[in-house]
Formats: structure tokens, sequence, C-alpha cells
């Protein structure tokens, strides 16, 4: 898939992959790699800012977790974030069957 697959959209697989459990930036990086069997590769470059963009309206909270002698940051979603999440996800089934309808395939 090419690399500005996810633009516009980054937000929502972020906000998905969180939906579980609370990750550092690397595990939401392979959470997302392994759930599309690689199909979707997201750069620490494009990550960052999105979680920067997501916490600082709310939707994100982090904190400082030390494990394995190493110091992370680990984002979840706030009630803000789930909210969002489920009205995200609620507009993309809708337009995706809305495009199937378009494409040829009926929903």
């Amino acid at each position: 898939m090419k690399p500005d697959a996810l633009k516009g959209q980054l937000e929502l697989v972020v906000l998905a992959t969180l939906r579980d459990d609370p990750l550092h930036g690397y595990g939401i990086i392979k959470q997302i790699r392994d759930r599309t069997a690689g199909e979707l590769d997201v750069l620490e470059g494009t990550l960052y800012p999105a979680l920067y963009r997501l916490e600082s309206v709310g939707m994100v909270k982090s904190r400082w977790e030390t494990g394995a002698g190493r110091r992370r940051r680990v984002y979840e979603l706030t009630p803000k974030g789930r909210n969002a999440l489920a009205a995200q996800v609620s507009e993309w089934r809708s337009f995706a069957r809305t495009l199937d309808v378009i494409l040829g395939r009926t929903p």
C-alpha cells in the first residue's frame, strides 16, 4: 500500500489501535503492522505528531513507564477518545458502504 494511504485516516487508525490497551509508540507501530499483515507501516515521524495532536485535544493521554530498564511514554484513550473513535468508526462504515454501492457492490 502506498505510504500516503492513511492520509486523513491516521488518527482513526491510532485511536482504534489504542482501543484495547495502552501502548508506547513502537507498540502502536507494531500493532498496526501486525494487524494489517504489513500492509500499513506507520513511520515514527508520522505517528508522533498524530499522537501529540490527539493528546492536545484530549482524546489520548500519556504517562511515563519504566520497564525492562527503559523509560517509555505510554498512550491510552480517554473517554473523549473512545467517543470520538465510536463516531469515526460509524462515519467510516457509512462511507465504505456508500463506496461499495458506487463501485457496484451491494452491502
